[in-house]
């Protein structure tokens, strides 16, 4: 039997954003699937058969064989046992190289067009991680930069647009910040809030600080709970950025890095953030840090508005005393290496580490 054949992540990104019909097979344990998965996959739980040689471990599964099938588990090994038994059956099949590990990387666009302003919001699909470039009048400021360098810069040429700023709404646990890199290789102030701890030269973000971009102005709103320099950026009176703090269905954790003391203070301090941004216009926009589910390859913007938190968003209609007390009852598993993550974004130097073997995991950021 000829060997089975692999897909890369950016391949099959390629397929999910160009419409080309693929079924796509998620071989893992039901708890895995759980956790994260890639959209529009099919699961069928078959690791356990798989890992013991079962060649009957897909007996019961129908896919249309005219229709190419990706296979994928967590690290890309027993999807490859699924791909030859089903390249056995008569299948066009792929394992997914590296499997959710490498997926972890996978990223997809979405825009928001204003008047005097653009905002791109780019998506690690396959970690819940949400980005944004805003441009206005040819000039752009990055916030929260998640991805490699490369894919902030090509939207920046093919827009024909000079980045200014680089800024971060705090400092990261799930995931490594590359808003350092893309500071130094563009020759640009990288802006991060205070207080932190990091090792390298920066701009202090405070609520002084308000960023000039074209002809719109970005104020800076000071909002600790899930960390202590947690800060909202909000653009043109017309769109909030919340890091962690708020998520379209839930609030950000306060308690990594944390006590058990600590973390009830942060959960006062995240309260009156939220109360805060609460007593905002209902009209403006929110866009979140992450989300905590698979993004599709849809073009559609994870957004909501100051008024639909409040209204759907429960935990958020609870007095301070019981905000706290729900706030511990529900904090989820902490995220998987997430004090080595903050380490290496407090030094800036990913030099003696592989990304995709450290951000490995699902996104653990919200509380709803």
């Amino acid at each position: 039997m000829a060997e089975a054949k692999k897909i890369a992540t950016n391949t099959l990104c390629s397929w999910l954003e160009t419409g080309q019909p693929v079924s796509i097979l998620d071989i893992r344990p039901l708890a895995e699937r759980m956790e994260w998965y890639i959209p529009g996959s099919i699961h069928f739980d078959a690791y356990d058969k798989l890992k013991k040689n079962d060649t009957d471990a897909l007996n019961g599964l129908h896919l249309d064989k005219a229709i190419p099938v990706v296979t994928f588990c967590a690290g890309g090994r027993m999807s490859l046992v699924a791909s030859k038994i089903l390249q056995a059956q008569g299948y066009n099949v792929f394992s997914l190289d590296a499997g959710m590990k490498g997926w972890s990387l996978a990223w997809n666009t979405a825009e928001l067009a204003f008047d005097s302003f653009t905002i791109i919001q780019f998506r690690r699909t396959g970690k819940g991680c949400l980005s944004y470039l805003i441009i206005s009048q040819n000039e752009a400021m990055i916030i929260d930069a998640s991805l490699d360098t490369e894919a902030y810069e090509k939207y920046l040429l093919s827009e024909k647009t000079v980045l200014k700023y680089v800024a971060e709404t705090h400092i990261h646990a799930d995931h490594l910040s590359r808003s350092k890199q893309l500071a130094d290789k563009n020759k640009v102030s990288l802006f991060l809030p205070m207080p932190n701890k990091v090792s390298f030269t920066f701009e202090p973000v405070t609520e002084a600080v308000a960023f000039q971009l074209g002809n719109i102005s970005i104020k800076t709103i000071q909002t600790p709970g899930h960390t202590i320099e947690s800060t909202s950026y909000l653009v043109d009176d017309r769109v909030l950025l919340t890091g962690d703090t708020l998520f379209i269905n839930g609030v950000g954790r306060p308690d990594l890095k944390a006590n058990n003391e600590e973390a009830i203070q942060k959960s006062k301090l995240l309260y009156n953030s939220l109360q805060k941004l609460l007593t905002m216009d209902e009209n403006i926009i929110v866009l979140p840090a992450h989300t905590n589910q698979p993004v599709d390859f849809n073009n559609k913007p994870i957004q909501t508005t100051i008024g639909s938190i409040k209204q759907n968003v429960t935990i958020l209609q609870l007095n301070e005393e019981e905000f706290i007390r729900t706030i511990q009852q529900r904090i989820p598993p902490t995220p998987a290496n997430y004090l080595a993550i903050i380490e290496k974004n407090i030094s800036g130097d990913f030099s003696d580490i592989n990304p995709v073997d450290l951000e490995a995991g699902a996104n653990r950021c919200a509380i709803s």
